[in-house]
């Protein structure tokens, strides 16, 4: 298989995205979400009717790349939270049918990608959680979450950072499909996934909605100390880790 962050292949009118980091769980690194963006103008330029966002591997995506701290400044971690929301508002406005089929693991920004998609299809076992706010007091996402599954529920999720495993996704509606396999195919809108086209023409408030996500995730990650937040974040979920292989 390509060592490229991401493999791109269009299957007639279909456009599959699939996250190539499948070592590191797919996580979010600067050339991950670079190559996203790649594919989204790819797809601008000749729009396929369904684009799938599906991941490499064991997991669909672990969230953000969190390797390489010591390196990272609160503002370059800043930049790079920024340009995660942006690629967010990017698959959610996106002009055609967008589908993510997600397995295993599905973390934090991994997590907003999928709710950023009209259709999201878990896979038996997969296993879903918001940990930011919880575990660095960073807001991403929240809005398109609370879409899904209502507000009182999405705070809930987003201020315990819990596990929710395939069922209680489907239940709530942060998946819209669960099945025992990766599809093969893209299947086609439901009544409850509208053409995103329709979705965005009869959402009046789009603009302003992403402005204040965005102004919402930039007040966040700009209190000062976020390296130390994150590498914290990082030492503590190490040192979980450690404990339970003790068992």
């Amino acid at each position: 298989m390509s060592d490229a962050p991401l493999l791109l292949r269009r299957e007639g009118e279909v456009c599959r995205v699939v996250l190539n980091r499948p070592q590191q769980g797919n996580a979010l690194s600067r050339e991950l979400v670079d190559a996203l963006n790649a594919a989204l103008d790819a797809c601008g330029s000749r729009p396929p009717a369904c684009l799938v966002i599906e991941g490499a591997g064991r997991h669909f995506c672990t969230g953000f790349d969190l390797s390489g701290l010591a390196d990272e400044t609160d503002d370059s971690l800043l930049a790079r939270f920024t340009r995660i929301e942006l690629l967010l508002q990017r698959v959610n406005r996106a002009p055609f049918h967008t589908v993510a089929v997600a397995q295993g693991r599905v973390m934090g920004a991994g997590a907003d990608l999928f709710a950023a998609c009209a259709e999201r299809i878990a896979v038996a076992g997969a296993s879903f959680a918001f940990p930011g706010w919880r575990g660095f007091g960073l807001v991403l996402g929240s809005r398109r979450l609370a879409a899904h599954v209502g507000a009182r529920r999405a705070r809930a999720w987003i201020k315990d950072g819990r596990l929710i495993d395939d069922q209680e996704a489907l239940a709530a509606g942060l998946a819209t499909a669960r099945v025992e396999a990766a599809p093969h195919t893209c299947p086609p809108p439901g009544p409850a996934q509208p053409a995103a086209a329709l979705v965005r023409a009869t959402d009046g408030n789009a603009d302003l909605n992403d402005a204040a996500d965005l102004a919402a995730l930039v007040r966040s990650a700009a209190v000062p100390g976020l390296r130390e937040r994150v590498a914290a974040y990082v030492e503590r979920q190490a040192a979980a880790r450690r404990a339970a292989g003790a068992r």
